[in-house]
């Protein structure tokens, strides 16, 4: 068990890594444990919504911003979010949040990679589809608190195609001169598979003064790795050791209190200046549970109203005539063939979805006579993944959004006639 704690704790980011001893006094819920773990939980926790901290940061607002970021996780044990804003009691409970972290989000994996040292040029590709659900509201049904100035949209829109613009200009000034820097120092790299340097490589020769730090550096990420190593062999043993944690905490009936039966009467953490998001969230979570509600009352009343009206014309003997009852069943058909379609699309995972950053490796001779991405270059041969593969599923892709865009606007344009061909006497004219 020593070993195994030992390990968890090497293979923890630096900052703001706790002592072995510290999960030992937590175990038997010491409070000199408490401060450390409120402390560890928010380095941690920060670290993964991209925020940043300081050592100055008060311990209400650590306590307040961890509390929010398990309850957005899903953690929802409201014996942590009971606990004093002081930070003066609560290890235990703490040690189970932070286990549970650990196990449900795969922690040291996520943060291992989101600290890695990057020394190779990298970029972003997110191969990812994204199921984007179409408005069904008529250009009427929106509520007053939802109008907005078509002119103000129009800003917005112009706004936001200057400022892509400007985005665009610069990543294809960055490109150019990281082809550049690869193609002069093509040849150089001991690594054939890489065949040139990166700019932080180049970086390195200019400046050789910096080789020192980045050499610790690469020794520190080796030693979190090794301890990650040992951690993955001995992790049982922890686990193992949490159960009989939890045997404590229900010996002594922390678990037994009586919780909310419903989920929307338990009370949410204050929200304070150090996690902005948190009253976003919040206001969204409601917003979608209002939405919820909403279409499902919607969809009780189209069904009452579709029962109803079919019961009407079967009571009234309304019989269809052969050609349009097989034409509405082929159209119906067709369109539970399509959902059906969709429906492996949708829960089953995706194949060949890259998401993530990728090296950017120059190549010049075959196979592969482009410029290529490769997420990691090993010495043996890869399938990498090149530039001008992902152009070509991008303009795919480019392609059918398009498609669904004039679809939607030939909709709309449908919509709007219809609705124009109720008003007697007045002319649309479009701008």
């Amino acid at each position: 068990l020593p070993a195994a704690v030992g390990a968890l704790c090497r293979a923890l980011p630096p900052r703001g890594r706790p002592a072995p001893d510290t999960l030992r006094r937590a175990r038997f819920d010491r409070p000199q444990a408490s401060l450390d773990f409120w402390r560890l939980l928010y380095v941690l926790l920060k670290q993964i919504h991209g925020g940043r901290w300081t050592e100055s940061d008060a311990i209400g607002g650590q306590v307040s911003f961890v509390k929010w970021a398990l309850w957005y996780h899903g953690y929802g044990r409201p014996q942590l979010q009971q606990l004093p804003a002081d930070g003066s009691r609560g290890s235990r409970e703490l040690l189970l949040a932070f286990s549970w972290l650990l196990h449900s989000l795969h922690l040291l994996e996520q943060l291992l990679a989101q600290n890695r040292l990057q020394t190779g040029d990298e970029t972003s590709v997110c191969m990812c589809e994204e199921d984007v659900a179409s408005s069904q509201e008529g250009p009427g049904e929106a509520g007053a608190e939802d109008r907005v100035d078509v002119r103000y949209l129009q800003w917005l829109q112009g706004r936001l195609r200057l400022q892509w613009g400007a985005l665009h200009a610069q990543h294809q000034e960055q490109c150019k001169l990281l082809h550049k820097i690869h193609l002069f120092t093509s040849g150089c790299h001991m690594d054939q598979n890489l065949g040139h340097f990166s700019v932080t490589e180049t970086d390195l020769i200019r400046h050789p003064e910096n080789y020192k730090q980045l050499l610790q550096l690469l020794e520190s990420e080796t030693l979190q790795l090794e301890a990650f190593l040992e951690w993955k062999q001995l992790e049982p043993v922890y686990w193992q050791w949490m159960e009989t944690v939890l045997d404590d905490v229900a010996e002594e009936g922390s678990m037994c209190e009586p919780q909310d039966a419903h989920g929307g009467k338990r009370k949410l953490p204050d929200v304070s200046s150090c996690c902005p998001w948190a009253d976003r969230l919040a206001g969204q979570m409601d917003r979608v549970s209002r939405d919820l509600l909403a279409l499902q009352e919607q969809l009780q009343q189209l069904v009452a109203q579709r029962r109803a009206a079919w019961w009407e014309k079967v009571a009234a003997g309304e019989e269809l005539q052969k050609e349009r009852f097989s034409a509405t069943a082929r159209k119906i058909q067709e369109s539970v063939e399509l959902k059906l379609r969709a429906l492996p699309r949708l829960g089953a995972p995706r194949k060949n979805e890259r998401h993530g950053s990728c090296r950017l490796v120059l190549r010049s001779k075959p196979p592969g006579s482009q410029r290529g991405i490769a997420g990691s270059v090993p010495r043996e041969a890869v399938s990498a993944l090149s530039a001008a593969g992902v152009i070509r599923e991008l303009q795919g892709r480019e392609a059918s959004l398009q498609r669904e865009l004039q679809q939607l606007r030939e909709q709309c344009r449908q919509r709007l006639q219809g609705i124009a061909q109720g008003w007697q006497g007045v002319i649309c004219v479009s701008p």
